[in-house]
């Protein structure tokens, strides 16, 4: 119900997913992210334990393939999830489980994973991953995500239309929120335009910071 990019930039040192779906606050479900750790989307039928578990396995030194390994081992519903992770060091993987709603599909490579389910087609993954690996790698990450996004909306995007969108990037050496890596947690979680308001957001955030 959902389309997403797991990304990082280790220029920067961060790392970051950014989400659109016609659900409401999706933003609230789907992405994890640390610095220097990776980041992931869970979606379709969400597993919300994927997020902190998937997490601790990457700062357990687990790649992106042995962290998906774990968490589809122990889940019988593992047919229903769609999954993507970037890990520490820029390894990628990406799980779309046989029940996911169709289209469902996605596709990855090196620091990047794009997936979606109930798309109006593959050329919504097509979009995503073309503007994510032809964009400017000096752009900052969540400007790169929010592209990536709307290329994925413009492409057709979820087949039921729209309603939110979120980024989140991890950074390392981030000050925004004392005791925290996170550089940009913005969410629009129900919006006729959810990705105009997440850029709005996003431009308040990089000229406005507190």
């Amino acid at each position: 119900m959902t389309f997403s990019i797991v990304a990082c930039d280790p220029r920067t040192g961060s790392w970051g997913v950014g989400v659109a779906s016609k659900y409401l606050a999706a933003g609230s479900m789907v992405p994890a992210a640390q610095a220097d750790v990776g980041a992931l989307a869970t979606q379709a039928y969400t597993n919300a334990s994927f997020r902190p578990l998937g997490l601790s396995a990457l700062r357990n030194g687990r790649s992106a393939d042995e962290t998906l390994d774990s968490l589809l081992s122990g889940d019988s519903g593992r047919a229903a999830r769609q999954i993507g992770i970037v890990d520490g060091r820029g390894g990628s993987a990406l799980w779309t489980g046989s029940d996911c709603s169709p289209y469902a599909g996605g596709t990855r490579g090196d620091g990047y994973a794009v997936l979606g389910n109930l798309l109006t087609g593959q050329e919504v993954i097509a979009a995503m991953a073309d503007t994510w690996t032809g964009g400017d790698p000096e752009r900052p990450l969540a400007h790169r995500l929010r592209e990536v996004l709307q290329a994925g909306e413009t492409a057709g995007g979820d087949r039921r239309g729209r309603q939110s969108a979120a980024i989140l990037v991890a950074r390392r050496g981030s000050d925004y929120i004392l005791g925290s890596d996170i550089e940009i947690d913005l969410r629009v979680d129900d919006h006729d335009f959810p990705l105009t308001e997440l850029g709005r957001l996003l431009d308040l955030r990089y000229e406005a910071p507190p």
